[in-house]
């Protein structure tokens, strides 16, 4: 089979469209053939060798974690998915075993998404079966974006009326999370360039400020009494002190963005994690139109080095997404 591999630590120059065996499933594990991969942060700073103590990759490393795909075989004793099966959802390398945990339990191990075939454990949560009505490229672009959103849903009461800074909306995890909080009734003050304005308000962002701009100060004009909640998808832990005064007294203060804040500064750091269901849910948002087609740009298997480099490289709206395989 095709698959997009790493050589070494580095960027996107170590990446390589290589041959490899068809990864075969063993007990409890479901084979899938990959109809489309959606890009994440996560898998070029993996590469990049910044957790390599705690995620020492082993080489050629396949790339990709979020995917939308048909069930070819299962190994023994798996009872969930039958040959078929048209499902999706996400994995992480077993190397990244402490990080694969965190997300959910069972840990959600896979050979890598950005290849023709991958190896997936089958009664994770982080899969989920794709309705008949979910296209591939728009469901492969759903699960770390949207697992990542729903512990911010969960971690503070987000009613209507509600106002909330978000921090990097225009990214992948701001696809999700602007039209769940916009779905709340909460009135979302998005950061982006004006470019980005018109798919922003798309999302359901109430208004935009220019994140050229100083953020804190048009914020604190707009809103001189400050905002309910700040939600940080984007920035470094190191920025976001000095963004607290937007914030009124008792507000939240959350980050998803790598590295965390230091202690003391207020933050609380979310990370993804899949409950049995999630995905599930996942999948029902995106038939109800809750969480729209996110995909900024598609490239094919054999260009999915360019589409890191263009990640790496330039301003990305939404998701890149990678069709692997025609369904």
């Amino acid at each position: 089979m095709k698959a997009l591999t790493a050589t070494r630590y580095g960027g996107a120059e170590t990446l390589r469209l290589a041959d490899l065996p068809i990864p075969e499933p063993g007990p409890g594990q479901v084979q899938v053939r990959i109809a489309a991969a959606g890009l994440n942060p996560a898998d070029l700073r993996l590469v990049s060798g910044v957790f390599k103590e705690r995620v020492p990759l082993t080489f050629p490393h396949v790339l990709g974690s979020d995917f939308a795909g048909t069930v070819t075989a299962i190994g023994a004793g798996v009872d969930r998915f039958v040959p078929g099966d048209e499902i999706f959802g996400l994995g992480l390398s077993r190397s990244a075993g402490a990080l694969a945990r965190l997300l959910c339990d069972p840990p959600p191990f896979t050979t890598g998404t950005m290849a023709e075939y991958a190896v997936f454990e089958a009664t994770t949560p982080a899969l989920a079966p794709r309705p008949s009505g979910l296209p591939a490229e728009h469901a492969a672009t759903l699960p770390m974006a949207a697992l990542t959103a729903f512990p911010l849903l969960r971690a503070w009461d987000f009613t209507p009326g509600t106002k909330v800074l978000v921090i990097g909306a225009t990214g992948g995890v701001g696809g999700a999370v602007v039209p769940l909080l916009a779905a709340r009734g909460v009135h979302v003050i998005a950061t982006a360039i004006p470019a980005d304005e018109t798919y922003v308000k798309g999302l359901g962002a109430a208004e935009t400020i220019d994140r050229s701009a100083d953020v804190g100060a048009e914020t604190l004009r707009r809103h001189p009494g400050g905002v309910d909640a700040l939600v940080n998808l984007a920035l470094p832990g190191g920025d976001l002190p000095a963004l607290t005064p937007v914030v009124r007294p008792g507000g939240g203060l959350f980050t998803v963005a790598f590295p965390s804040p230091a202690p003391g500064t207020g933050f609380e750091t979310l990370y993804a994690t899949a409950r049995p269901g999630d995905l599930e849910e996942v999948a029902e948002l995106a038939m109800r139109g809750v969480l729209p087609p996110t995909a900024g740009r598609r490239y094919r298997l054999e260009d999915a080095t360019r589409a890191y480099t263009d990640w790496e490289r330039e301003h990305v709206r939404g998701k890149l997404v990678v069709t692997v395989q025609q369904t």
